[in-house]
C-alpha cells in the first residue's frame, strides 16, 4: 500500500497541534482541505485516527500508533530529498537562494558579490517566491537558504540571522483622504479595508495586517487578497484597500496611484537569512550567511538598522 507523504504530513500536524485550525495554518491549507486529507488517509488505512469534539482532535489507538512512527519516517524522507537536491546543486556549482519581494533590499547585490569572492566559481541563483510561500522554498527543500521577512511560519524550526530592521509604513491609494498626511497613527486605519496575503499563510498574513496592534473587537477588514507585489500594488492603486509595507517598499515599488505614509503604532519589520539546521555544517551555506552579515555590517562591523 502506498501512502502519500502529503497525507502523513497533514496527519502529523493535526496530531501535534490537536486542533484543525492551528494545523491548517501551519500547513498553509484551508481547514476544509485539511479535513478532507485526514478523511482520505483514514479511508486508505481503514481505521479511524481521531475522535473529534469541541475541545479538539484526540488520537485513537491506531492514531497513536501512527503518530509514533510517522514523524521519523517523514524526517528520513525529508533528509533524503534535501541531501539529493543539495548534492545536485553542489555538482552544478549553484547555491539556490529563495527570497520574497525585494529580498535584502540594496544589500542583495553586495551579498552576492561578497559570496562570489568567498566562493569563486560558485553561482548564486536567486528564486523569488509568492507570498503564499513565506519560507520562499525553504520548507520543501527547493532552496539552500532564503532571505525572508520576519516573522514567518515555522521560523522556530530554522536557523535565522537577523540582518536589518526597518519601519513599517502605510500604503494608500493616492486619492485616499489620508494620503496627503505626513504621518498617521495606526488606529486611524482600523476601519479601512486591507489588501491581505492568502489566508493559508496564517501568522505571516496576520503580521502584515498588524493583528497584534488591533483591539480584539476590531479585526482587519479584507478588501482583496493578493499573492504577488504587482497584484498588491494594482489592488491598492485601484482603491480596493490599503496595506502595511516595509519603508523600503517606497523605493522598490514606487508607482503612480500609490502613496507611502509613515505610521505610528506598529512594530518594525526585519529581514533575516534563514537555513535548515541540517545545513549548519554545510561550508557553502555558512559562507553565504557570512556574506549576508558582512554586507549589512556598519563601518565598525556593527549590524545596521537598514541597508
Amino acid at each position: 500500500m502506498d501512502v502519500d507523504s502529503r497525507l502523513l504530513r497533514s496527519f502529523v500536524a493535526v496530531a501535534e497541534e490537536g486542533n484543525l485550525t492551528r494545523a491548517a495554518e501551519r500547513l498553509f491549507l484551508s481547514q476544509p482541505a485539511l479535513t478532507k486529507q485526514i478523511k482520505q488517509l483514514e479511508q486508505l488505512l481503514g481505521v479511524r485516527l481521531f475522535t473529534r469534539s469541541r475541545s479538539g482532535m484526540a488520537l485513537t489507538g491506531p492514531g497513536r500508533a501512527l503518530a509514533e512512527r510517522a514523524p521519523g519516517a517523514l524526517a528520513a524522507v525529508d533528509t533524503a530529498v534535501r541531501e539529493t537536491r543539495s548534492a545536485g546543486r553542489a555538482e552544478a556549482r549553484v547555491l539556490r537562494v529563495g527570497f520574497l519581494a525585494s529580498a535584502a533590499n540594496e544589500a542583495t547585490q553586495d551579498i552576492v558579490a561578497d559570496f562570489g569572492r568567498r566562493r569563486p566559481g560558485l553561482r548564486v541563483e536567486l528564486r523569488q517566491a509568492a507570498w503564499s510561500d513565506p519560507t520562499a522554498g525553504l520548507a520543501d527543500g527547493e532552496v539552500d537558504a532564503a532571505l525572508l521577512r520576519l516573522p514567518f511560519p515555522g521560523q522556530d524550526t530554522y536557523r535565522v540571522e537577523v540582518l536589518f530592521t526597518e519601519a513599517r509604513v502605510a500604503v494608500l491609494p493616492s486619492g485616499h483622504v489620508l494620503a496627503g498626511r505626513e504621518r498617521l497613527d495606526f488606529p486611524e486605519l482600523w476601519d479601512e479595508p486591507f489588501i491581505a496575503a492568502p489566508l493559508t499563510t496564517g501568522p505571516f498574513r496576520d503580521y502584515w495586517l498588524a493583528a497584534e496592534a488591533r483591539p480584539a473587537d476590531r479585526p482587519a477588514k479584507i478588501g482583496a487578497v493578493t499573492d504577488q507585489p504587482d497584484e498588491w500594488l494594482s489592488a491598492i492603486a485601484n482603491g480596493y484597500g490599503i496595506a502595511l509595507a516595509p519603508a523600503s517598499a517606497a523605493r522598490f515599488y514606487a508607482r503612480p496611484g500609490v502613496t507611502y505614509v509613515p505610521v505610528d503604532g506598529v512594530a518594525p519589520t526585519s529581514v533575516g537569512v534563514a537555513w535548515a539546521p541540517a545545513d549548519d555544517e554545510n561550508p557553502v551555506v555558512r559562507d553565504f550567511v557570512r556574506s549576508c552579515l558582512h554586507a549589512v555590517a556598519g563601518p565598525r562591523g556593527e549590524r545596521t538598522s537598514g541597508p
